[in-house]
Parts: C-alpha cells; structure tokens; sequence
C-alpha cells in the first residue's frame, strides 16, 4: 500500500486504473471519457495512465462513453468509467443496456445534483434515478471506503455467479474535491486480489452470436427472472469478496450495512455517503449523555441489504431516515425502501427526513435537531424538509 494525501477523485482514478491494468494478460481494459463537474479529475487521470493492454477512449457524450464500455466488456475487455448529475441521465439509456446485457463494467458516480436550474454540488438524485437498472449500488462515506469498494464491485461484478454492472457513488465535492490520507493499492497486490476479467457471453470470432435482438414475452420475463436471480447471490458473493480483500490487503473493508451502537438501541437513525461521519458523531455525543440512540450506514443500495437492515434495526422502536434525494410525490428514496423492509414491524415509528438537498449543509447540529424530533415522536408522518436556517 502507498499512503498519499490526495482527493476522492484522485484515489478513483488511481484505483480503477490499477484494476484495468490487472487485466493485462487476459483481454486488457478500456473506457469512455467525458467529462462533467465534479467528475472530471477521474477521467483526466485515466486518460494519463499507461496502461500495457488498454486504452481510454476520449468521446462526444456521456451516452458514448459508456457505449464505449458495452463495446469493451461485450469483447471480454474489464470497462469502467465515470460521470455525475446530467452525465448519468444522458448516459441512461446505455446504463440500461449494460445492464441487461449482463457486462460487469463499473461506474464511478459523483453525486451531483440533476439540473436545471443548474447546480453542481451534491445530492443522491442523478444516482437513485438510475435505482431500477440491473446494477449493484454501492454509496461511500469516505475515500478509503472508496478506493476499497472500488475493488469490491469489481470482484463482485465479474464473478460468474453475478456478472452484473456496479456503480460506485460518492459526495461531489465533499469526497470527490476534499484531500484524506487514503492507502492506495499497490498494483502487486491489485493483480493478486482481481481474477483476469472472462465475460463468458462476449464475442467471439469462432462462435459468432447476434445480440439485442428481438424477444418474445416469455424470453423477456425469463431474463428478468435472471438478473433477480444474480442480485439475490451479491450477498454471498460480496461476503466472499470482503474475505479474500482483507487475505490480500490485511485490512477488512465495510458491508453491504454499517451498525453502530444499535445492539441496545432505542432509537436508530439510518444514513449514507459523507452524511453518515456526521451523524456518528452526533450519536455518539448522545451516547455520552446516556441516550440509548444508534445508527446504520447503508453502503449497498441494490440489492437493498433488507435482512442486514433488520437485524440492525434490532429492538429499536423508532427510525429515522435522512436522505439526501427526493422522488417528487413521494419523499426520500432510501426511507421508501427502509419503510418497505420494516413493514412488518407495526411497533416502529419510521419517520423520513429530507435534508441536503442540492448540496445543502448537513451539520450536527441539524442531526441532533432531527435526533431531537425522532426522540419526541408518537407515530410517523409524512416526510419532513429540514434545513439550515439561512
């Protein structure tokens, strides 16, 4: 491991060009570039890496860019790229494609916030609008955790069992832009750690094969049934992964879900990406004046990790959701999710909170505000937007 201060994107860039180049003596690596703040400093480090069996390939748009990736991985190359906010909405229509035809590239996604009116700083709607593609999700709190699930998604992504694409979300700005001494892999150890890519569907000169074409209904719902199928073993697959990541790099990355201090816990409240190294230190103030409080990171979004979540959420009798995203009519997605997974604990009050949204502060002293509400609460209502007093 090289230990160097550095920025998310940085850290991103450097990861996913050691994976690439691990794949050097089976079918090399490629990727679309195109830039968009704040993911940019991603895809100029890709562009500058030399890599022995490989080539990142500068396009017009974000929707060729990961073109690009389906054309690498469909001939068995290991595909990986970038974008954030409006990138990723116009590259939708590829994501889906990638997704259903079972390619494991993985997406770098800076979350920023989906315009117009225009603004680049974070929230998790570019990402979650993209929650019913055939992708693995995960959400990072930190750049360590970033470097580390980087690798995770790929292994994951590539094992025979899944061979499904991954997204990798991280906080434009507050983890893309800020510097943290981080342990970058060493390229030794990357190639230790990742398989060569084989994409056993991809094409080949002596077993020529059409795809995309035309299905008929019961062809459709039997490839659907699949991909659930392939989401259904991620948990093992990735329980296996954190295994063989700690064997080679002696450190043990984070889960699918991060419990902290809900063993006794009265109260939970439940949080993703930068968000939830405030809250920690929110609960844990509160547990130092003998509150019985307690919190969840989610790190993975697809699959949602429901039986994780509720061995988490434990005896607890009441829930708060902070999201950092809003689905117009219905409230924050991750709440809509965890009030899904808890529905069969009638006992709970689950309340969602709305808070960040296009980047606004998420401060202690906002989270011990909702802390406070959550605590004083009888039943949920509808979702509630809490934000710093202007």
């Amino acid at each position: 491991m090289t230990r160097k201060l550095c920025t998310g994107n940085y850290a991103a860039g450097h990861t996913l060009a050691a994976a690439g180049e691990a794949n050097r003596d089976a079918r090399g690596c490629a990727g679309g570039a195109y830039p968009i703040t704040p993911q940019t400093e991603i895809i100029e480090y890709l562009r500058g890496a030399a890599f022995t069996k490989g080539r990142i390939v500068p396009v017009e748009s974000e929707h060729s860019a990961m073109g690009v990736c389906i054309g690498a991985s469909i001939t068995g190359a290991r595909a990986f790229t970038a974008s954030s906010s409006n990138g990723l909405a116009y590259m939708a229509e590829n994501v889906f494609a990638a997704g259903y035809y079972r390619l494991p590239i993985v997406l770098i996604a800076v979350n920023r916030t989906l315009g117009p009116p225009w603004n680049i700083w974070v929230d998790q709607g570019d990402s979650l609008a993209l929650r019913d593609a055939p992708w693995i999700q995960f959400y990072t709190e930190s750049h360590q955790d970033l470097v580390d699930t980087i690798l995770l998604a790929f292994r994951v992504a590539e094992d025979p069992r899944v061979l499904l694409p991954a997204m990798v979300a991280m906080d434009g700005f507050l983890t893309s832009h800020t510097q943290m001494v981080v342990d970058l892999p060493d390229q030794q150890k990357v190639d230790a750690y990742l398989p060569p890519c084989s994409v056993p569907q991809r094409l080949r000169h002596d077993r020529p094969a059409t795809f995309g074409g035309l299905t008929w209904p019961r062809e459709t719902q039997h490839h659907r049934h699949e991909i659930e199928e392939a989401m259904q073993r991620v948990p093992a697959v990735l329980s296996e992964a954190i295994d063989e990541f700690e064997r080679v790099f002696g450190r043990r990355p984070a889960g699918a879900i991060v419990a902290d201090e809900t063993s006794d816990a009265e109260m939970v409240l439940i949080a993703t990406n930068t968000m939830a190294a405030t809250l920690r230190g929110v609960v844990r103030q509160r547990r130092s004046r003998g509150e019985r409080a307690g919190m969840i990171r989610i790190k993975q979004f697809r699959p949602f990790p429901r039986q994780e979540l509720l061995r988490a959420v434990g005896n607890a009798k009441k829930v708060g959701v902070l999201d950092r995203n809003h689905s117009p009519g219905s409230g924050g997605i991750f709440w809509t999710e965890v009030a899904a997974t808890l529905r069969e604990r009638p006992d709970l009050v689950v309340q969602d909170y709305i808070v960040g949204i296009g980047g606004g502060d998420v401060t202690p002293a906002l989270l011990s505000d909702i802390a406070d509400d959550l605590g004083a609460r009888a039943e949920s209502t509808e979702p509630l937007w809490k934000e710093v007093a202007v």
